[in-house]
């Protein structure tokens, strides 16, 4: 049977060593400040803004919340973002996607200013992603699954990785980001033919796809590591990933279960990320 690597283990020992390069910051007069930008009142991006700011308190970083309504104008949130840019208190900002203005939401992304996006919505961000140059930062939940593999001592030097989604949230930025730990990478999606045959060549699977239960014991190979990003809620109210575990379980060295997989470090990473934008605001 596969181990099941939780995520929690890695978000503590990101959190530790945050805490001691925050306290170095406080030091200098330094105060990393996370602004989190909530537009409407999603569930789940409440939910995901209360963890957010439950870790930076843990760590010692401040945040300022800015909420406007979901029927705020156009001028409310670029004026709002512009606020944050202005702002050298603020060193990092999450902005919450998806919008219901899909136009509105590029306008906001391309207005803010990528050395503050610390979740990878900016242009400028996803082009130092891609290039390995720029400011900006990947998207946490990308990043996320390297910081894993890292906890759990994955050497992803010369490892085949495979990949099923190609979004730039997830799919293509984390791609890039494997490539440059010296992987040799496959981006799949639910398109692929034979999806099953190529994912089993791979030492590392993510699934990333969007749709539960897609990879499953034809998708799985022994030894393999499978990252499973997904999340869905069942019709009983269970949350389930895009890995059919029981499937997977069996053949597999190890899985991230959902929830308390992947999705447990992310708000780690975000700190991380507001914090990087500190030290390189001293520098």
């Amino acid at each position: 049977m596969a181990e099941i690597w939780k995520g929690a283990p890695a978000a503590a020992a990101l959190s530790e060593d945050l805490k001691g390069r925050t306290a170095q910051l406080r030091q200098w007069g330094i105060l990393p400040t996370l602004a989190i930008l909530r537009v409407g009142e999603r569930p789940d991006d409440i939910s995901y803004e209360t963890g957010a700011m439950k870790r930076c308190e843990k760590i010692g970083l401040g945040v300022k919340c800015f909420t406007l309504p979901s029927d705020c104008s156009r001028e409310a949130l670029l004026d709002t973002i512009r606020q944050i840019n202005d702002d050298p208190g603020i060193h990092g900002c999450l902005l919450f996607r998806p919008l219901m203005d899909r136009a509105l939401e590029a306008e906001a992304c391309a207005l803010l200013a990528p050395e503050k996006d610390v979740d990878g919505c900016t242009a400028g961000s996803l082009a130092a992603v891609f290039t390995g140059k720029g400011a900006g930062f990947p998207p946490c939940t990308a990043q996320a699954c390297i910081e894993l593999l890292d906890h759990y001592g994955v050497d992803l030097t010369g490892k085949r990785a495979v990949v099923i989604g190609r979004s730039l949230v997830i799919g293509r930025p984390v791609a890039m980001m494997l490539q440059a730990r010296n992987a040799t990478v496959t981006i799949c999606h639910t398109k692929t033919a034979d999806l099953g045959a190529v994912c089993r060549e791979a030492d590392i699977l993510i699934a990333a796809a969007g749709r539960a239960g897609v990879v499953g014991a034809e998708c799985a190979a022994p030894g393999q590591v499978v990252l499973d990003v997904g999340i869905h809620q069942r019709a009983d109210g269970t949350l389930c990933g895009d890995v059919d575990l029981a499937a997977v379980e069996p053949i597999v060295r190890a899985v991230t279960p959902v929830p308390g997989g992947v999705g447990a470090v992310t708000t780690a990473v975000l700190a991380k990320h507001v914090v990087e934008a500190a030290e390189a605001r001293r520098v």
